[in-house]
């Protein structure tokens, strides 16, 4: 398994908003986990790369526990992709190169500009965020993710905050970039269509737990 959960819980306030979850995601695998708002789905994404620390139990990366995983290695392995495109002020460019010289690696030009082609903005490296739509806002947030080499992308919601034309073209673009690269994915929607379109598998939760399958 690529990625693996083992009773993971996180309780806050008294309350398990992640109840001992157990999950296990092949390599290549894409899971859609669907449910009401409060269910813990986003909960779930937050701890799958220590974004937030579980209250009990554990996650495995190629079944190493990711305790043992310094968490900014973790973090460019299991990347994450959000609702909204929290961009940071500058360039493009500037948002694409961030995640790789954390680690002491500045991007070329030539690589910037293609890693924006690959997600449909070419020639947008010196544009300003402030300047960008939702849809190409989005777009940016995934060539950042991409810039990292992650091997599982956690996506929560990141089509809902879309119009209906900008959603359906992230979405064939995600489903394309998740085919070519052959990435495990973890992807929470509240849209049960979407949900049958991109996945291998269905999972539902509530109340903090996995409650079934399909």
């Amino acid at each position: 398994m690529k990625l693996e959960t083992r009773d993971l819980t996180r309780v806050h306030e008294g309350r398990a908003i992640v109840d001992h979850v157990n999950l296990a995601v092949a390599t290549g695998e894409v899971v859609m986990i669907v449910g009401p708002s409060g269910a813990g789905k986003s909960s779930l994404l937050r701890l799958l790369n220590r974004l937030d620390e579980p209250t009990a139990g554990t996650a495995f990366l190629d079944g190493v526990d990711y305790r043992r995983i310094p968490p900014r290695e973790l973090r460019r392995r299991v990347g994450m992709i959000m609702q909204t495109a929290h961009l940071f002020p500058g360039s493009v460019a500037d948002n694409v190169r961030f995640g790789p010289r954390q680690r002491g690696r500045d991007l070329s030009e030539v690589e910037i500009e293609r890693l924006l082609s690959r997600v449909g903005l070419s020639g947008f490296g010196d544009r300003m965020v402030d300047r960008l739509s939702g849809g190409e806002a989005q777009r940016v947030a995934i060539a950042r993710a991409l810039a990292n080499d992650p091997e599982v992308l956690l996506l929560d919601e990141p089509t809902s905050a879309l119009d209906d034309s900008a959603k359906a073209a992230v979405e064939d673009l995600l489903s394309e970039i998740i085919r070519e690269e052959s990435l495990t994915c973890v992807w929470v929607t509240h849209d049960t269509a979407q949900a049958k379109r991109m996945a291998d598998r269905v999972l539902v939760m509530q109340n903090g737990r996995l409650q079934m399958t399909s």
